[in-house]
């Protein structure tokens, strides 16, 4: 299987710019989703892997075989990329078959009849279509749909499978279930999958690793347990998560090496860093992140509040503290509920607490709060 490797890449539309800079290695057999909101160019560079839009500048690399390179003059055609790519339309030929779907790109390759049958056979079972290959596809629901599309696309045997947001034409339920089949599909066929999407819990349950972009702008590229726990700045910390981090503006005040001083208008807490000391001026202005999971209701706690609203789903349920006026969002597993005007006591704990640099957004350190 190859690797995909981007390499200062630059796509400009007119003066807009789509891409900047952007250096990004996917290795093989990854599953990578490209992440971030509307604009951020995770479409646009998912095009030009396939060579269905070209850079501005850079060079892109499949397999260590250049693929694209402006300085040298390459552009070589998406058809000889040996990718597939799945639309999120599905694109089906209305007039075929589920099976003529599937078949139609191996007749185009002159394979044996008895071959392109045997191939079709293996991904209608792969995918648990076999009941449906005589049907049309106004016939079948989207997730069917959905499945013919990736048969159709894996047909070939590409190195690479290129996916344009394919699930968010379906509803909630079978959203939840097409992620289980793409997960699994990722190990059955020991593929590369490069995945676009604007939905970052998709992007949590799919990925090994998540590329997310803000304005043509690569702000992180790890697994995404790393981008939850170790954000590199304020951007990803509330880009990623749901229910979205706690983001409290707080001045800081060094009390000594191993602690800060954080104060807020309605909380005062020491901030105790993980790994190493910080410095920062006195008075600096910070942003203090905390995850709802971190914010635990408790009798013995050491701040206290009001019950703002809940939201239970039965696994867990969402709450929101009204302390003083500023409402933080904490997460309690179980099937607990609580009544609106509550009184409640709460602590924070956890040393996976993130401090930014408020003007930069910059990520400075994680700790305890007390």
């Amino acid at each position: 299987m190859p690797e995909i490797t981007l390499k200062n890449i630059t796509k400009k539309f007119g003066k807009a710019v789509a891409v900047d800079n952007l250096n990004l290695t996917i290795q093989d057999r990854e599953f990578v989703t490209l992440l971030g909101p509307s604009g951020c160019g995770k479409t646009t560079t998912l095009r030009m892997i396939a060579g269905l839009e070209t850079p501005t500048e850079g060079e892109i690399y499949i397999d260590e075989n250049c693929v694209f390179s402006s300085s040298k003059g390459i552009d070589i055609s998406p058809d000889k990329r040996n990718v597939g790519f799945l639309f999120q339309n599905y694109a089906l030929w209305p007039h075929m078959s589920v099976y003529q779907n599937i078949a139609f790109g191996l007749e185009n390759l002159k394979w044996e009849k008895s071959r392109i049958k045997k191939r079709v056979e293996e991904l209608l079972d792969m995918l648990r279509i076999s009941a449906y290959a005589g049907r049309y596809p106004s016939e079948l629901s989207g997730g069917q749909q959905q499945r013919v599309a990736i048969a159709r696309t894996l047909a070939t045997g590409p190195k690479i499978l290129l996916m344009d947001e394919p699930l968010s034409n379906l509803d909630a339920k079978l959203r939840m279930e097409m992620r289980t089949e793409l997960k699994r599909m990722h190990t059955d066929t020991d593929s590369t999958f490069v995945y676009v999407t604007h939905d970052q819990l998709e992007a949590m349950t799919l990925s090994t690793k998540i590329s997310l972009l803000k304005e043509g702008l690569l702000q992180q590229f790890e697994s995404p347990l790393e981008l939850y726990h170790n954000p590199n700045n304020f951007f990803v910390a509330d880009f990623i998560g749901s229910p979205n981090i706690n983001i409290l503006e707080v001045t800081g005040e060094n009390v000594n090496l191993d602690e800060v001083k954080l104060t807020h208008d309605k909380i005062q807490c020491l901030f105790t860093p993980k790994s190493s000391s910080i410095t920062i001026r006195d008075g600096q202005e910070l942003l203090l992140g905390v995850r709802p999971e971190d914010i635990i209701i408790t009798d013995d706690g050491t701040l206290s509040g009001i019950i703002y609203s809940t939201l239970p789903s039965g696994m867990e349920t969402i709450v929101r503290i009204d302390k003083d006026g500023l409402l933080l969002t904490c997460v309690v597993f179980g099937s607990v509920d609580f009544n609106v005007g509550e009184k409640v006591s709460f602590t924070f704990k956890s040393d996976n607490n993130v401090l930014f640099d408020k003007e930069s957004g910059r990520s400075i350190a994680r700790g305890e709060l007390k």
